[in-house]
């Protein structure tokens, strides 16, 4: 196999909440196609071993690193264990967040903040570590994961939907700032997708409204995206959101 062969053969990346679910696949996705991965987790340090050892396993290289991404050293110190353990850091995927649950009126300041920290604080901290690495190569990707339900509403996730809706005003002003250095920044907004929820999340909401493709979709057609804005050949593409929900939202 040569370079052209495998583009992204020797790219670093780090994947925030990449223990399980869709940050577990992303990270799989990007290993199967030569990038060495960073797998990041708040505190589940024995399912970021696990899915670091199947990479390894496979074939490939990864590191798991544990993390609380809002915090600003804690951050700073994840991107750092990229370039000491491979020597340069290519890629972002901020796919961590909370998934709460709780009516408006009941949301307190503290679940507000706590829940809007880790997509929005996670990002910018990460983000401002990391794309400084990319800059010096000429070469980056920032991919953020938001979600369809900040599109089309859903009942008791206020904060989830305002933290997700502010990551496309954050991953396109990084757009417009890092376009000179060719790094592009783009938005993932998955549809349902069949994932296993944490208790923290509460019981998955009933479908309303089913999308065109009537089923749940799969951890790896998000990966499959964030794969596919990550090739060279896609360089053009960036400030956009890339929505993924079976013709749920079709977008503007």
């Amino acid at each position: 196999m040569t370079i052209d062969d495998a583009p992204l053969e020797g790219k670093v990346a780090v994947v925030t909440g990449a223990a399980r679910n869709i940050g577990e696949a992303i990270a799989k996705r990007l290993a199967a196609y030569g990038v060495a991965v960073v797998i990041n987790a708040l505190k589940d340090r024995e399912a970021a071993d696990a899915v670091a050892h199947d990479i390894f396993d496979a074939g490939g290289r990864a590191i798991a690193h544990i993390a609380d991404i809002t915090n600003e050293d804690a951050a700073r110190t994840l991107v750092d264990t990229a370039i000491k353990g491979f020597g340069r850091l290519d890629i972002l995927v901020c796919n961590a967040s909370i998934r709460s649950q709780t009516p408006f009126h009941k949301i307190s300041l503290e679940e507000w903040h706590k829940t809007l920290a880790v997509p929005l604080d996670g990002t910018f901290l990460c983000a401002r570590a990391a794309t400084p690495q990319m800059m010096k190569g000429k070469w980056g990707r920032v991919i953020t994961l938001g979600g369809v339900s900040s599109y089309i509403g859903t009942a008791n996730r206020a904060h989830v939907l305002t933290a997700k809706a502010g990551l496309v005003g954050l991953t396109r002003a990084l757009a417009v700032e890092l376009a000179p250095f060719n790094i592009t920044c783009n938005v993932i907004s998955p549809g349902h997708i069949d994932t296993n929820r944490p208790s923290s999340a509460g019981e998955r909401p009933p479908m309303k409204v089913k999308p065109q493709i009537d089923r749940m979709g799969d951890v790896r057609e998000i990966a499959s995206m964030v794969h596919y804005l990550c090739l060279p050949e896609d360089g053009y593409i960036t400030g956009q959101t890339m929505h993924i929900n079976g013709g749920l939202y079709f977008g503007i």
